[in-house]
């Protein structure tokens, strides 16, 4: 059983919403431009991010997140559009669930909303990357 001191839960003193997403990983295929319904031009990618081993002695094995995400604004897409597969990317954003129809069906994802991003390395020809200055 436990016991109370008389004290109350210590509470964050920010307690507003907060939805900040920043991702460092590399880009898994050339971004695609794509025309919404509405007429509204977007650049889809997908963002690959290696999971740290679980622990030390553990084997490494290839654990990796895969997210999709999505600018909005033309001038970050035209920046955006420049990657290549390989290429080491900084993402910050937020995380935005998108409804859809598929096959008649109403359905949903989550994506990532970029606001901000830049190349840390471009790949070379042999898919690996290289610091750019």
């Amino acid at each position: 059983m436990a016991t109370t001191t008389g004290r109350r839960p210590r509470v964050p003193a920010d307690t507003s919403p907060l939805n900040d997403v920043h991702l460092r990983g590399r880009v898994s295929a050339t971004p695609e431009a794509r025309e919404l319904p509405s007429g509204d031009a977007i650049l889809v990618f997908r963002h690959v991010v290696d999971r740290p081993p679980r622990s030390a002695t553990a084997p490494t094995s290839a654990r990796v997140d895969t997210l999709d995400c999505t600018a909005f604004k033309a001038d970050l897409a035209r920046r955006c559009a420049a990657w290549g597969p390989g290429d080491v990317v900084e993402v910050r954003g937020s995380l935005r669930r998108r409804f859809f129809r598929a096959g008649g069906a109403l359905a949903s994802r989550y994506e990532v909303e970029v606001l901000a991003a830049s190349r840390v390395a471009k790949s070379t020809a042999t898919g690996r990357a290289t610091m750019t200055g």
